[in-house]
């Protein structure tokens, strides 16, 4: 998992992986205060149903912070008040933000300066979505594709990276 020198650990795959699974043992895994940030929105019955799940897995020595759109906000102030941080997903942010016509560049710019600046392991969650079909319209393709740019510059940055496939971690870095 993390160390001292290892800060950031970028974990990616596709819906259902287990990549939230897996990153949730590794912040358990070093028994300290963690703090899940949350960058889901309840829009819908099926969303509010997925939320009370995630939550419910995550059980008890979890505090949370919702950042739907100011994560980079979100990851330096929960980075001060505890030993590790869980980032889930970078997905649904980016999906926040291009709904808010937010500048995704620098919104990226701002997290990963928020990543690199923590005292605090961070642990990053992230969909992979570039190894289907092309998608049929122009939104979803522009959405894959700024997608598939934010996941290679956190995994640039990230000390670690890993790609959960069918509940296995495969170790891309670090």
């Amino acid at each position: 998992m993390t160390t001292a020198a290892t800060l950031t650990t970028f974990i990616l795959g596709g819906a259902r992986s287990g990549k939230t699974s897996r990153a949730q043992a590794l912040a358990e895994s070093t028994g300290q205060r963690r703090c899940y940030v949350a960058t889901a929105q309840a829009s819908d019955a099926e969303m509010t149903a997925r939320i009370a799940a995630h939550q419910a897995e995550r059980g008890q020595g979890w505090s949370t912070l919702e950042a739907p759109l100011e994560l980079a906000d979100a990851v330096a102030g929960a980075a001060t008040d505890n030993d590790v941080v869980l980032v889930d997903c970078l997905t649904l942010w980016l999906s926040n933000l291009m709904h808010h016509e937010r500048n995704v560049a620098n919104e990226t710019s701002a997290l990963i300066e928020a990543m690199n600046a923590s005292k605090t392991p961070v642990i990053v969650v992230s969909n992979e979505v570039g190894m289907s079909i092309v998608p049929e319209n122009r939104l979803a393709r522009e959405f894959r594709d700024a997608q598939g740019r934010l996941n290679q510059q956190i995994a640039a940055a990230a000390d670690t990276v890993e790609f959960v496939t069918a509940g296995l971690p495969l170790k891309l870095k670090g």
